[in-house]
């Protein structure tokens, strides 16, 4: 009876060891690691093979997401990838946080996970090192720690986490350019195209790797991978060149990545030091792709209340109008546009300090201030890092500049900045994009970031960041007929890719026709973009005399748009072919709104009575794609024909 009790004593003592029930039992490389999402549905398993290589896995239910992948980093002064100890796996935790956003897709999020810290040593002597675990319903994320309390500057050579898919993975992603390219130089700033149903462990076409956010689907399921709560000691990443066998290594910034040429751009910090997070969104339909908000449940929360924060809407005339109609009586003329809309913004673009100067934007801005509209400016990021010549330019580079700058613009009654044609990702530029947010919140300016990074989310850490670029948005429309072709493709991707990780400045909804080009989408398809796509501030494209000739009830459908959204449902769609979504107004009433990127028409069928809508105005083509047509639809299943490169709203009554 005692040996028998004795093995049944052992057994039990694994079993909990292996659930993380017993905190201080040492783990071995024959029992894996395991913690699950909070429902149960997500398993993540941590391995030690017989060389001291770490590795995790993930599976929904039963299916196999990622395979054994790796983990690991190499710091100067160790290699901590290999001939690693297993010391301990501390006990699972429940993580739980509720928040407010103001500018992203859902305004109270709440966060449930469970965490677990993975404890490795490394070579006698040496740092040890914490991989970080949590687990939630729609995804994975981890991070490293590395421990210790060295005033040495610790310098990361190399990230070796993978993410290794199972054969027949097909993704969607976006290929990340090489610094130092593109107009002016401006690259990277993530304004590619995706490229559509990529076979896993194909390299990109412009050799430097895939960027975040990229979008699989696996073994039925999908899985969007990213990164989050980046601080000032890390640089940004991405997906490296070489895939192998679908096993996909993270790359850091490119050489030239840097705010100046001896500025870091690698990782490095003191001890004690974290990583940001890898982010996985895992699901079994794409709704958790879209409606997950792990970006900036993972991110720091804001260090203080009193950060200046506003959502809205916003008209400008850059975008059809050009650089020459940056003048006085033009930006006046869009500011009473913006206050018959509604609006809550009007943006003054580039060279505005030249052709109305700054005496006159301040009149400008007392004018807007009359109509019940703030104004919105452009700024030049520059410093050495590229070429763009539009100004203002260096003025926000140097801190003590920046600072006057902005207390100016703050004495002159401006509301926010737009700053542009960013350098990369190295960790200079991860601490120039927060010292800006720093100060412009000292100021009491919001900000958006154009020819940028991705957000990780900094909206939730700096609440007076009301949108980022980082997509080939609307002006491109206007450069060539090419990038006009790509349209429809290209909106029909971004729901479950860029605009899924944080607000998208794409700039949206233009009537108009585009000098020489030949629009591909319809008027239709425009107007449910001001729905369909997400931003802190959305600014939109069309003119005053092209709103003008619109039907009265498309005029009152933009008129009356929420400034900001309560929350986000996908009801049905597919990348690059088609995407439905609802917003929810800030009290209750959703906005339902779809895309149809095929050229064939395509039959959406929607449920409105779960949502609760009793009625609405429903808005779609007209006889031709340049008119619309609107009738009441009721509660309850409503079917709606699309045509190729179409689109519709519905508007709750």
């Amino acid at each position: 009876m005692t040996v028998c009790f004795s093995k049944y004593l052992m057994r039990y003592s694994l079993l909990l060891t292996a659930l993380g029930l017993l905190a201080t039992a040492p783990a071995r490389a024959a029992e894996p690691v395991r913690v699950a999402s909070p429902n149960g549905m997500i398993q993540v398993t941590v391995d030690l093979d017989s060389q001291g290589r770490p590795s995790y896995a993930v599976r929904y239910d039963r299916t196999e997401i990622l395979r054994p992948s790796r983990l690991g980093l190499v710091l100067a002064s160790a290699d901590l990838t290999q001939k690693l100890k297993l010391v301990r796996a501390d006990k699972v935790t429940a993580i739980t946080d509720s928040y407010q956003l103001v500018t992203d897709k859902r305004s109270a999020c709440a966060y449930k996970a469970n965490c677990r810290v993975v404890h490795f040593a490394g070579p006698a002597g040496g740092p040890q090192l914490d991989v970080e675990f949590q687990v939630s319903n729609d995804g994975v994320a981890l991070r490293y720690v590395v421990a210790g309390t060295s005033q040495d500057i610790q310098h990361i050579t190399a990230e070796k986490t993978t993410f290794s898919l199972p054969a027949g993975t097909k993704g969607w992603l976006h290929p990340h350019a090489k610094a130092g390219t593109g107009w002016a130089k401006t690259q990277p700033s993530y304004e590619e195209y995706y490229q559509q149903e990529v076979a896993a462990g194909t390299v990109s076409p412009l050799g430097e790797g895939w960027s975040f956010p990229a979008l699989f689907q696996a073994n039925g399921h999908w899985l969007l991978l990213t990164e989050a709560n980046m601080g000032r000691d890390y640089c940004g990443s991405h997906l490296a060149h070489q895939s192998p066998g679908g096993e996909y290594g993270i790359a850091f910034a490119q050489a030239p990545e840097g705010t100046t040429p001896t500025a870091s751009v690698l990782p490095e910090g003191r001890l004690p030091w974290r990583s940001p997070w890898r982010v996985l969104v895992v699901g079994n339909t794409l709704a958790p792709v879209v409606e997950s908000t792990l970006t900036t449940d993972l991110s720091a929360p804001a260090t203080t209340a009193a950060l200046p924060t506003a959502a809205g809407r916003a008209s400008w005339s850059w975008v059809l109008l050009g650089d020459k109609n940056t003048t006085y009586d033009v930006q006046r003329r869009f500011i009473d546009y913006a206050a018959t809309m509604g609006w809550e913004y009007c943006l003054v673009d580039a060279l505005w300090d030249t052709q109305i100067g700054y005496d006159k934007m301040a009149e400008l801005a007392a004018y807007a201030r009359g109509k019940n509209v703030r104004l919105l400016v452009w700024y030049n990021s520059n410093g050495h890092w590229n070429e763009a010549p539009q100004t203002p330019i260096n003025k926000l580079f140097d801190a003590a500049s920046r600072r006057a700058e902005f207390t100016r613009l703050r004495q002159m009654g401006i509301a926010g900045v737009k700053i542009d044609f960013f350098g990369g990702d190295g960790q200079s530029f991860m601490n120039y994009y927060q010292d800006l947010l720093t100060d412009a919140a000292t100021a009491g300016l919001l900000v958006s970031f154009h020819g940028t990074t991705i957000p990780r989310g900094w909206n939730r850490t700096y609440p007076n960041l009301v949108s980022m670029e980082a997509v080939r948005g609307f002006e491109f429309l206007t450069f060539d007929q090419a990038n006009t072709d790509q349209e429809p493709t290209h909106c029909a991707t971004l729901p479950f890719t860029r605009n899924a990780v944080g607000p998208m400045d794409f700039t949206p909804v233009a009537f108009s026709e585009i000098n020489g080009k030949q629009r591909r989408t319809s008027n239709a398809f425009e107007l449910a973009l001001s729905v369909v796509f997400q931003s802190g501030i959305q600014h939109y494209a069309e003119t005053d005399e092209g709103m003008a000739r619109q039907p009265a009830y498309v005029q009152d459908f933009l008129k009356k748009l929420p400034p900001r959204w309560a929350d986000v449902r996908l009801l049905d769609g597919f990348p690059g072919q088609y995407a439905v979504l609802a917003r929810q107004a800030p009290g209750g009433a959703w906005y339902v709104a779809g895309i149809n990127a095929t050229d064939q028409p395509k039959t959406i069928r929607l449920d409105l009575g779960k949502l609760g809508l009793k009625a609405g105005a429903l808005i779609t083509d007209g006889d031709t794609n340049r008119s619309f047509s609107t009738r009441e639809v009721a509660g309850g299943t409503t079917s709606i024909t699309l045509p190729a490169r179409g689109g519709f709203v519905v508007q709750p009554q």
